[in-house]
């Protein structure tokens, strides 16, 4: 193993063992490559290559920290390979979406307050077909937010964000060009909103299949025959 990898585990050692915890400071480079056994300059790479991952912060003049280890902090990084591949893999984003959500939704049927419910059923009424193609998308991301914050799991919630953040393009492409797209869309959201509200979860996690494939086929059809 390279050194700057065996830097690495050691360091990931010691913040999974409780020695770093979120928030600390870590011991001047010195005295951390003398308690790790490890040379300076791997040392310093390892530090580089974990900042990049949000894991460190260096803060210069004043030292390198453990930052939050928060799920969307950590996410960040994932969601920026996404953003470089967008085009190539907007199928791939729309199947993990399909993995994704309904779970959330599931889950959001058992947990979600009543009033949470009754506001994300508001919320499908927010806007209307002459609405900005901007709004109606921001709405949509609010809308499935909501359901996966519901889910009381941060990191499924950090994930449905950065993927569902990322196909709004796509969702722009079929809001122009399919007609009705907009009314099909408030169908669904409502009718999966009404689930949530109703404590049907395995009715709401159906339906936020079905939605997000709809989506998922209709690019996938386009994608292969741009005329259709």
């Amino acid at each position: 193993m390279a050194l700057t990898d065996v830097a690495i585990e050691k360091i990931k050692a010691m913040i999974l063992d409780g020695r770093l915890k979120p928030g600390d400071k870590l011991p001047r480079e010195a005295d951390l490559a003398e308690q790790l056994g490890i040379s300076r300059s791997p040392l310093r790479e390892a530090v580089s290559v974990l900042s990049m991952l949000r894991v460190l912060d260096v803060r210069r003049g004043d030292g390198t920290y453990v930052t939050s280890l928060s799920p969307d902090l950590l996410l960040e990084t994932m969601g920026f390979i996404i953003d470089f591949h967008q085009d190539s893999s907007i199928l791939d984003l729309f199947e993990l979406r399909r993995a994704l959500e309904p779970m959330a939704a599931e889950k959001a049927a058992l947990l979600m307050s009543d009033e949470d419910a009754g506001q994300l059923l508001a919320l499908t009424e927010a806007v209307d077909a002459d609405s900005p193609v901007g709004d109606v998308v921001a709405n949509d991301l609010e809308f499935h937010h909501r359901i996966a914050a519901a889910a009381g799991n941060p990191v499924l919630c950090s994930f449905v964000d950065s993927v569902a953040g990322r196909t709004h393009r796509a969702r722009i492409w079929r809001g122009v060009t399919q007609e009705d797209s907009f009314g099909q869309t408030q169908r669904e959201h409502r009718a999966i909103a009404l689930a949530i509200g109703d404590r049907q979860p395995s009715v709401a996690a159906a339906l936020s299949l079905a939605h997000v494939a709809g989506i998922e086929n209709w690019i996938r059809r386009n994608l292969s025959d741009p005329g259709h």
